[in-house]
Formats: structure tokens, sequence, C-alpha cells
């Protein structure tokens, strides 16, 4: 399998690209500058109810108000 970054082309300028299985908002973009390096690469973020998956390593979700 090939890796991403081989795959889509290069913009001049990129901080990061990220390739998603749904539109992201302005909160979700301002969220992703905080986790990626600006170092021009892409990344695969799949999100879904209760996980996210980020250049396939598995994040789970959970609510806040659940922590002990």
């Amino acid at each position: 399998m090939k890796d991403i970054n081989d795959i889509l082309p290069k913009v001049p300028n990129m901080r990061w690209g990220a390739l998603m299985n749904k539109a992201p908002t302005n909160e979700k973009v301002e969220e992703m500058n905080k986790i990626f390096p600006h170092n021009g690469k892409w990344h695969t973020v799949f999100e879904e109810k209760d996980q996210v998956t980020i250049d396939g390593k598995q994040i789970w979700k959970k609510d806040p108000k659940k922590w002990t």
C-alpha cells in the first residue's frame, strides 16, 4: 500500500493536509492545526461516532462527564 504523501499532490506553502470522511468545520480545522506539525504532509482522518482514526491510529472519544 502506498503512503498518502506519495499519492496526493504537494501544495506550495501547505502547512498540512487531511483526507477526511466528512467535511471539516472551522472548529475541527483549528483543532487539527494544534495536532498536526507544520511539515506539509498529508494525513488521513476518519471520524466516527465513538472514535477517530488518524493515520491508522485509533483514538476513542470519551465523554468528559463520565471521567472518573
